[in-house]
């Protein structure tokens, strides 16, 4: 296995045999550049942003949606009673 298989770890995998047969399994781990590491978080930065806007978004509509179908399922005379517009 590759580094692109443990994208968040960039680990890669490397298999050994023993003498007497047996696989034998390491992780390998290489260090990144500041520069790209600095980068790397910071597009994961903007990718969580994005999804926790999303996540917001998609909420307040289930939301609004639940309260269009209660208002509209509802039976007018328990939100309008008679003489509402009266003081």
């Amino acid at each position: 296995m590759f580094a692109s298989q443990f994208p968040y770890t960039d680990a890669c995998e490397r298999r050994f045999l023993r003498a007497n047969g047996e696989e034998h399994i390491v992780l390998g781990f290489h260090f990144k550049p500041y520069v790209e590491k600095v980068a790397e978080q910071e597009r994961r930065a903007a990718q969580t942003r994005l999804f926790r806007r999303n996540q917001a978004i998609g909420l307040v509509l289930a939301a609004a949606a639940v309260l269009l179908w209660r208002l509209l399922h509802t039976h007018p005379g328990w939100l309008f009673p008679q003489g509402w517009w009266r003081p």
